[in-house]
């Protein structure tokens, strides 16, 4: 009941912020509607900001223990941030500082491609 109050007062989220700060602060004790929230930041997060911090944040919380709801988040920004202006952020985040030195082999993870790919265009 209590996860349903809760998830009806998050669908009026203007931007995704406010979901956003919801998994922040009750990180560990909502994982049982993460799923949820993750839907809900989606919806909500018109421009990729949130979905991107969002998926930020679960990777340095626990990246397998989240790996589902990053790989969800990390898919929406691809298609939210039409302009580029937060997936880039994603890179060092999820894939290690060290990434550029690394793209063959990241390359075959499908996200890593896809963001790579917008943010460093090239005649392919």
């Amino acid at each position: 009941v209590m996860s349903e109050e809760i998830l009806k007062k998050l669908r009026k989220d203007e931007d995704g912020l406010a979901t956003y700060e919801y998994i922040a602060n009750n990180i560990g004790n909502c994982d049982d509607i993460m799923p949820k929230l993750v839907e809900n930041i989606i919806q909500v997060d018109r421009n990729g900001q949130f979905v991107v911090s969002t998926a930020r944040y679960l990777h340095a919380i626990d990246k397998d223990k989240y790996a589902d709801s990053i790989d969800t988040l990390v898919k929406a920004a691809i298609e939210r941030d039409r302009e580029h202006k937060y997936i880039p952020d994603l890179l060092g985040s999820i894939w290690g500082a060290d990434y550029a030195e690394r793209v063959d082999e990241l390359n075959k993870d499908d996200n890593f491609r896809r963001i790579y790919k917008r943010v460093f265009p090239k005649g392919i």
